[in-house]
């Protein structure tokens, strides 16, 4: 599950990022289209991360460290803010969604909204950035 600090990560971005767009290139459409643009919302939330691959499921890291990460299965797609606070944070928004422990489900005729995404995003990057002081 995508979480710890330890978790296997491609190293080399470059790498990561093939992964990612050869893994998202073979999705369904809705699917590819939901991920991508979540893929793209994380990114603009958090310019400084890099992509990563983390138990197999394409992710961002900030600082070296894990940040967020996001997966299709069949049936839906999960979001994984890496932090059970930030889930806990943002319950109420996330009220009309499937929340485990550490993941978000959607679908992408119902995907998770921009602005929630960014907030978490930040609040992530708020989280890593005080463990290091």
């Amino acid at each position: 599950m995508p979480g710890t600090a330890d978790a296997p990560v491609a190293s080399d971005v470059a790498t990561a990022t093939a992964r990612i767009d050869a893994t998202l290139a073979g999705l369904a459409d809705e699917a590819r289209d939901a991920l991508q643009a979540l893929r793209e919302t994380i990114a603009a939330a958090a310019p400084e991360a890099v992509e990563a691959i983390s138990y197999g499921a394409p992710a961002f890291r900030y600082h070296g460290r894990p940040l967020v990460a996001y997966a299709a299965a069949k049936a839906h797609c999960s979001f994984f803010p890496m932090s059970p606070a930030v889930i806990d944070a943002h319950r109420a928004e996330l009220s009309d969604f499937d929340t485990a422990k550490g993941t978000i489900r959607f679908t992408p005729t119902k995907p998770l909204p921009i602005d929630l995404v960014s907030s978490m995003v930040r609040d992530r990057m708020a989280e890593i950035d005080a463990a290091r002081r």
